[in-house]
């Protein structure tokens, strides 16, 4: 079959963004289907990128070439890193952007690529046997593809709730995709259904500033991308406040007139970002939550109040957020609202993305069951991708779990499924000790180059910064003082890189940056952890190694638990580690399946 060399990508979030724009960069015929054009990388919660393990991710997905980073950097108006107290691994960037301008960001690097932009609702999909062959709008009209990318966000199924009311919805005042959902349905795909919310808006000139504490930008800031993207000229500070016990008071006694609580809502929320209600409600024992005032843009009016998420009516909201220190003459410009949408079961893709029953379809973002705007962007990336790498007869993008926290999150989806919305933690991270946001332009550098979508720039840097680094390496061994190699002297705790310099003129002469300063330090400090964590990676090789055969009928091993058989026969892992990462396989069952895989090599002579 010839396949139409076309992508549609169905969705303009920010999965939806980085899938069309890494398809088209690739060279492939892109257009991106979604509700609303002007809507292209909106934020519709909270206005920052990066945090713990998703600033990791951001520069990732920067280091493989796309815009997420970029994006955040020119539009950046709060920069800080988390975790400085902890070790180099859980160091997080993040940072507050300008609202309006990271829309017109993403846009602008999305139009750059050649993306063709168009308004419509897909209503279903159309195979040609189980090859995907076109869309179909909601208006009868198909588009011809070859490939699919779905990332439908909140908007599959979305149902918006505040208090009583609800509405159809996927974002405030829009729509949502409900044909799409009951086509895929009929697919016969594993359907689950999420939810998530988001706070009120506030107006900055009605919050009393001068009784909080303010959180200032860190300078100077930590970009996210590793091209030195310029910066705004201004920065705003940050507030924080909390929650008292005549909030939560309030809070308690209106629990019945919650969505979730009164069960209207049958989707499950993020665990680890719930909403206020369920705070009160799962840490009664606590009468303080912080509250971060976040303001929306430089010249913006609206403030996000992070950490008060909300279903409650509109009057139980106004009248405990004018309770909160600081906030008692609070004027909303908006209310908040949970959104309750449907998503695929992520095990029905391969680690492509790509779903095994339906050649041609992959998903990325929310559809997959995972929570927010870097997951999301790091597997529209991904997806988008290796859906042109599919239609142009080149190897896919999948990454290790010891190569990237986007290794970590797709092989986690792919292989665990979700029973709530995912998010990435560095704790989900094996080896997370080799995965720090400093060096990722580095570590990905090869797949980078065999996809070939980064600019000259970025292929100049990286060449120059590994250059720089491996010829800095070899002189932090080679090189003494005062009896130690300077590679010692590092891990030792009063001999900075400033002293390895003083030692060196030849060090001096490569005019190492800041940032290649501090990764040589860091990676001469944990030289030896690092070194460990590599042997554990060539360990589980062997076991990651060995495949298992595709069409294997597990169903026929006797003597395998009936769950094992379900759960192998429906996810096909293609290696014995995928398999043994998969929730209920036990080493007795690989045990049953390797000795029945090799029993059926030798009759078939293939051993």
């Amino acid at each position: 079959m010839n396949r139409v060399q076309r992508i549609v990508v169905v969705g303009g979030g920010h999965a939806g963004a980085e899938a069309s724009r890494a398809a088209a960069l690739l060279g492939v015929e892109t257009v991106l289907l979604t509700l609303d054009p002007s809507a292209v990388g909106r934020m519709s919660c909270n206005p920052s990128i990066g945090g713990q393990a998703k600033g990791q991710i951001v520069r990732e997905v920067d280091a493989l070439g796309g815009l997420m980073g970029r994006a955040a950097d020119r539009s950046g108006i709060h920069f800080r890193v988390l975790n400085r107290s902890k070790g180099p691994a859980m160091h997080s960037p993040r940072a507050q952007c300008d609202r309006t301008l990271y829309e017109q960001e993403v846009r602008g690097f999305v139009d750059a690529a050649g993306v063709k932009v168009l308004r419509g609702e897909v209503a279903g999909l159309r195979f040609d046997g189980r090859n995907i062959a076109a869309v179909v709008l909601a208006d009868g009209t198909e588009i011809e593809c070859g490939a699919v990318v779905l990332t439908t966000g909140t908007f599959l199924g979305g149902v918006l709730h505040a208090g009583e009311d609800t509405q159809h919805g996927g974002r405030l005042g829009e729509g949502a995709a409900h044909l799409l959902s009951r086509n895929l349905s009929s697919m016969g795909l594993r359907m689950g259904r999420l939810k998530t919310g988001t706070p009120p808006r506030l107006l900055r000139s009605s919050i009393a500033w001068e009784q909080l504490e303010l959180q200032p930008s860190e300078e100077p800031p930590q970009r996210f991308s590793f091209l030195d993207e310029p910066l705004l000229p201004r920065r705003v500070d940050c507030a924080i406040t909390r929650t008292t016990p005549e909030v939560h008071a309030v809070i308690a006694g209106n629990l019945h007139r919650s969505p979730m609580f009164a069960g209207r809502i049958q989707g499950r929320g993020p665990r680890y970002c719930p909403s206020i209600e369920d705070k009160i409600h799962r840490f009664a024992d606590k009468d303080s939550h912080q509250i971060f005032l976040e303001p929306e843009g430089l010249d913006n009016n609206l403030i996000y109040p992070n950490g008060i998420s909300t279903s409650l009516p509109k009057d139980v909201q106004e009248e405990f957020v004018r309770l909160i220190p600081g906030l008692e003459q609070a004027e909303f410009a908006a209310h908040g609202y949970a959104v309750e949408y449907d998503h695929v079961d992520p095990t029905e893709c391969d680690h492509t993305l790509g779903l095994k029953a339906w050649p041609g379809v992959y998903l990325g973002g929310q559809i997959n069951g995972t929570t927010g705007y870097e997951e999301a962007a790091g597997q529209g990336f991904l997806a988008g991708a290796n859906a042109a790498l599919a239609l142009t007869g080149a190897a896919p993008l999948v990454l290790g779990r010891h190569e990237a926290y986007l290794g970590v999150l797709v092989d986690d989806l792919v292989l665990r499924g979700v029973s709530e919305p995912y998010r990435m933690f560095t704790s989900l991270a094996e080896h997370r000790l080799l995965l720090r946001h400093h060096d990722a332009d580095v570590r990905l550098a090869e797949h980078a180059i065999r996809l070939g979508v980064l600019e000259s720039a970025q292929c100049v840097h990286v060449a120059q910064r590994r250059e720089r680094r491996e010829r800095a390496q070899v002189l932090l061994v080679q090189q003494r003082f005062q009896g130690r190699s300077l590679e010692e002297q590092l891990r030792t705790p009063n001999f900075g890189f400033a002293d390895a310099l003083a030692a060196s003129p030849e060090l001096q002469q490569l005019r190492l940056d800041q940032r290649d300063q501090d990764e040589l330090g860091m990676a001469a400090r944990y030289s030896g952890y690092v070194a460990r964590e590599l042997d554990s990676v060539e360990r589980r090789r062997a076991e990651e190694g060995r495949h298992l055969p595709t069409g294997f009928d597990y169903a026929a091993v006797s003597h395998l638990r009936a769950e094992a058989r379900e759960k192998l026969g429906r996810i096909r892992p293609t290696t014995v580690g995928q398999a043994m990462r998969i929730p209920g396989i036990s080493p007795a069952d690989m045990a049953t399946v390797l000795l029945h895989v090799s029993v059926a090599e030798r009759k078939s002579g293939t051993a």
